[in-house]
């Protein structure tokens, strides 16, 4: 099956949510993903802007930002219901 067309199952997704330490938004994304993780089983990490330089100068106008699998999923705000629909295609 091509990979355009695989699906990949939740368990072996990874979310990234690039934030930064003192960020209201960031905060307000955080409880988005571990909502929508938590009930998909979606492992999750958060990775902080300030000690990532490679991070802070792709995104440092952006945060937070979610990666799904290491792409971009969204910045700013995080939908939930775009998010788990990202998860489970």
């Amino acid at each position: 099956m091509s990979p355009l067309f695989r699906r990949t199952a939740p368990q072996d997704r990874l979310v990234t949510l690039v934030r930064k330490p003192g960020c209201h938004l960031c905060d307000d994304a955080q409880v988005v993903v571990e909502k929508v993780c938590g009930e998909l089983g979606v492992r999750w990490e958060q990775r902080d802007i300030t000690e990532d330089r490679d991070l802070y100068e792709r995104y440092w106008e952006q945060i937070p930002v979610v990666l799904v699998d290491g792409e971009q999923h969204t910045f700013w705000r995080v939908d939930e219901d775009r998010l788990r629909q990202a998860l489970n295609d």
